[in-house]
Order: C-alpha cells, then structure tokens, then sequence
C-alpha cells in the first residue's frame, strides 16, 4: 500500500474533526439533562490506540474537552490492554482523572476495524445531579458530593452491567434522566466509531498511525512556531475573586521559553473549606485554552497542539487540589484561570488580550418540593432544575464585549421555556442589564437581570454559584470595571453569592449577573457607538452625559428615535 499524500492525510484530518462533530451533535440530540441539550456542556473526542486526542468537536467547552485530552490514558492504565474488547464501553466520573468534578461523567468506547484496536473514542456530559448535598459549593470533602464512579466497565462485549446501573439509580435524585444521559454518552461513541470505520474502509486504512503521525506533527511544528516566534520573557499577573466566605488570591507567572510556554501558580491561596476547590487538571485545561486562544486559535486542539502548554502549581493550592477536597464547583475557580493569565501576558504582548470579563458562569440550581408550611396541592412535586447563565464578557482591544456570553466556558445560555419545561420553575424575568459593562474606548459586554420563583404549591432552596459579588471585572488601559453581581429576595432579604438557601413558598429570587470590564480611556469612545448604546438601552442618559460627555440635545434625540423605534 503506498502512503497516502499530505492532501489524502489533510482532507483525512478533516474528516475526523466532522467525525467528532457528529459525535457531539448526537449527544446534544440524545441528551435528557438540559445542560446538554440546551447550553452545550460537554464535548467529544478520537484518539490513537496510545490514547493522544487527535481531533476534538468545536461543540463543547475548554474544560471539558482541554481535560479530557489527559483522560483516555487514565482509561487505557485502569483497564489494562489486556481486558479490552470489541462492544466494552467505559465510565468514570473521577475528578482527578476525568474533568474535574463528579457531576460530568465521561465514558470511552474502543474502536475496532477489521477487528484490530485502532483508537478510541470520548465524550463528557454535565449531568444534573449525582447524588449527595447536590450541585454546589456546599460539601466539606468530595465525599459528600455525590456518587463515586471509579474508571470501568459500563458494558463488556456489549453487555450493560445491570449492576451498576441499580446503584447508579439507588444513588440519585433523577434516576431516568441521569440513565438516559448515560446511554446517551455511550450511543454518541458508538456514532463516532461508525462514521471512522467508514472513512479508514472509503480511504483504505488498516489502522491510524498514518493520520495520527500527520496530525500531531503537523500541530506540533505550528504551534512552536508561533511560540518561538514570541518575545522570550516573563511576567506575573494576579487577581483577586470572591471566593466561599473569604477572598481568593490567584497568582501565575508565565514564562515564554523556547518550543514551551510555562504557566506556574505557585503563591496562589490554598485550598478552600467548600467545594470551589480546582483540580490541576481543569486548571491546565483553561491556561492552555487562553493561550491558545491569543497566540494559536486557528490550529486544531490535539495532544501535540497542547502540548507545548505546561502548567504547575504547589500541591493542595486551590488550583490544584488532591483527592478528598471538594470540587463540585471547580469552575468557579478554573474559570478566572484565563483572566489572570492574561493579566500577565498582557504584559508581555500588549493589545492582544481583552479586559477581565464576568469570568464563571452564573449557574444556579433549583430544589423544589413541595410546600411545607401548609397543604401542598396533589399536583405539587419534587424536581431538580439546573440552569446555565452569562455575565458579559470583557471588551477587547478593537471591540465591545459581547453581552451575557459565557468566556472562558463557551457554553449558551438556556432558554427560559428550557428551564421552565424541566420542573416547576418560574422565570419572572431575564433580560439584559443596562449599564453593567465597564466604560471605555469599548465597552465590557453586558450582564443579565433574573427573577426566579416557583409554581405555586412549591418552596424550594436554590445553590448559588455566583461570583463577583465584592470583586467586579477589572477593566485594561485606562477602562473601568464592570458591575458586580447582587442577589436577594424579593422582599429585600440578603442572600449569598454561592451555598443552598431556603426560599419559602411564594417568594422570588432576584439577581443580577456581572458585566465585562471596559478597555481604553471611556473618553476616546466613539460618539456614534455611544448614540448606539443609548438608542438601544444598553447604557442610561446618565451614563451617556456623564461618562461619555453627549449632550442633552444629542440625549433627547436619541430618546426621540427609541420612542418611535417602540412605537413601531
């Protein structure tokens, strides 16, 4: 057989990252959780028989797919080569070697051509709930976060192990809805694996050691030539977020060296009582995206691709957190990962990176059940409703931010006739918050504004994953901070940014996600995207004259068009 042509091998690259897309976009179509179906939270990978991804879906998050690279090794050593088979498919949800927490579940299936091991396939998913105090910051051990799933075997030969399958459903609080995700996460490998013996059969392949040398070798001299082709120096950023009940302190210095760009946390605060802890894993997986994200965007991510990335930080710092600290939310942490690494890259190239954005996802979860302090109507029930939102993003160094989008995560924001058709929940209100994006020569993306309730006959306690409460976005040269995040009943009643709390029957929650932070001086802000922003309600009159210097007349021109815009 001669070898393929590097134009065969490149439209074979192709093929796979469409392989994979599929795979991906058969998850979202199977899915039961929303997280899946609705916001995206998941990803979808190949690999070679050592376990290096080759080809990744663009549908999925940095987390998930960025720490999944590192999985499928763990799988191939807890398995042993010896004990895989045609129709085995494997489970784990193993924070330290999966994506970082309990509640994702990632599953690996072997793919076999002419029954000879060629590679292997991965997905994640998010999952709703998991069993223990449920999603959220709460827990004081991994212990309490739900139910364990060492790496092994969901099905031998094609057989499902009923076995687990009953502790599984014995163990959590949506039993249907987690099993069907489950075969879900299994029925997308096996698309993946369809559509990969089809293109080795249409291409003439025996195995992938062709492909696979291509593609890593190909990424791995891209991207050091982008590295090398970068000042070598070093700088440190910093920054300050909420944290549980006291402030986090994340420190990186990163060095740009020759073919490696080294991320080190070392003085970052240690870990944390509660479950915002982050395992190393997802640590590297959003520093090496907002690298990538700066200096090699357009160069697929594969294990060669990634590999030039290296991250380190001490033990048992909050971004790197051994087994038994909690993690349910290590995305609170991980997701400021890029934030501070662009702190200290903005220094070393300048006008590259944007200012600080709402960072994590301002996810929530509901807990309904129903009314305690009186009769409860026949229909009231017991639901868990889990939903994804976005603070803005921060504006970037030629253009606005982007408003309620999710950066570094990716994921989308799920529709309010989603959330509301998953349980008993009520959506009183989401809309965009005005004036919540730092002011400057562009503007920080703007945050959100929710009201949510129950049905009636329901009280419920809500898990506040919140952020940025004491610690806006942080605006870059000369830009201001974007708005913090509050939250309250709709009485008044304080509540905190992250932990479960009671709502009685009939009250709402009121909260107000953050907004980017601003990038240049607010005064060499174009006027005619200030008129923009006023005509369309993102900012108020008062910021328009204020902060902006337009005049009155200018102000009631504006406030004239919108009237009619509304009228119309």
């Amino acid at each position: 057989m001669t070898e393929p042509s590097n134009v065969a091998y490149q439209v074979m690259w192709n093929r796979l990252i469409s392989v994979v897309e599929e795979q991906a976009q058969a998850l979202v179509r199977t899915a039961f959780s929303t997280s899946v179906r609705e916001a995206g939270d998941l990803s979808a990978g190949v690999y070679d028989t050592q376990g290096r991804m080759l080809a990744q879906a663009v549908t999925g998050t940095p987390g998930h797919v960025n720490a999944m690279a590192d999985a499928v090794a763990h799988f191939i050593r807890r398995i042993g080569r010896q004990n895989i088979f045609q129709g085995d498919v494997y489970i784990t949800n193993d924070p330290w070697e999966g994506t970082g927490h309990l509640h994702d579940i990632t599953m690996v299936t072997p793919s076999f051509h002419n029954d000879v091991l060629v590679g292997f396939f991965a997905c994640t998913a998010h999952v709703v709930d998991i069993g223990g105090r449920g999603f959220g910051a709460d827990a004081n051990s991994v212990y309490e976060e739900g139910l364990y799933l060492p790496i092994m075997k969901f099905a031998e030969r094609g057989t499902v192990d009923e076995t687990m399958i009953r502790i599984i459903r014995g163990n959590v609080r949506e039993p249907d809805q987690l099993v069907g995700d489950i075969y879900a996460l299994a029925s997308c490998n096996e698309i993946g694996h369809r559509r990969l013996t089809a293109m080795m059969t249409e291409f003439g392949l025996y195995n992938l050691d062709g492909i696979a040398g291509y593609i890593l070798e190909n990424s791995r001299r891209a991207t050091l030539e982008r590295i090398n082709a970068l000042p070598h120096a070093e700088a440190s950023g910093e920054m300050t977020v909420d944290g549980f009940d006291t402030p986090i302190t994340l420190r990186v210095r990163l060095s740009i060296e020759k073919d490696r760009i080294l991320s080190d946390f070392d003085g970052t605060t240690g870990l944390d009582k509660k479950g915002i802890n982050c395992p190393l894993v997802y640590t590297k997986a959003y520093a090496c995206y907002a690298l990538k994200c700066a200096i090699a965007p357009e160069i697929p991510n594969n294990a060669a691709s990634l590999a030039p990335f290296e991250v380190s930080a001490p033990e048992n710092s909050i971004v790197h957190a051994l087994h038994p600290a909690p993690v349910a939310l290590r995305h609170i942490v991980g997701h400021f990962v890029p934030d501070v690494v662009y702190a200290a890259l903005d220094q070393i190239l300048p006008d590259v990176v944007p200012a600080e954005g709402a960072g994590c996802l301002c996810n929530f979860q509901v807990s309904l059940r129903p009314r305690s302090d009186a009769p409860a109507p026949a229909d009231a029930v017991r639901s868990e409703v889990l939903t994804f939102n976005s603070g803005g993003s921060g504006a970037r160094p030629a253009h606005d931010g982007l408003n309620a989008t999710a950066f570094p995560s990716g994921v989308m924001t799920m529709p309010i006739e989603a959330t509301e058709h998953a349980g008993p929940v009520i959506i009183w209100r989401k809309e965009l918050r005005p004036d919540s994006g730092g002011l400057g020569t562009y503007r920080g993306g703007l945050g959100q504004v929710m009201e949510v309730g129950a049905r009636d006959g329901h009280e419920f306690d809500i898990s506040a994953m919140f952020d940025r409460v004491d610690h806006p976005a942080r605006g870059r040269r000369g830009g201001t901070a974007g708005a913090p995040t509050t939250i309250a009943q709709d009485d008044g009643t304080p509540m905190r940014g992250k932990g479960k709390q009671f709502i009685p029957h009939g009250r709402r929650v009121q909260m107000a996600f953050p907004g980017g932070a601003g990038y240049g001086n607010p005064q060499e802000r174009d006027k005619s995207l200030v008129r923009q922003d006023l005509l369309r309600g993102y900012i108020s009159p008062e910021t328009a004259r204020d902060a902006y210097g337009m005049s009155e007349a200018d102000i009631a021109k504006v406030n004239a068009a919108r009237k009619i815009g509304e009228e119309k």
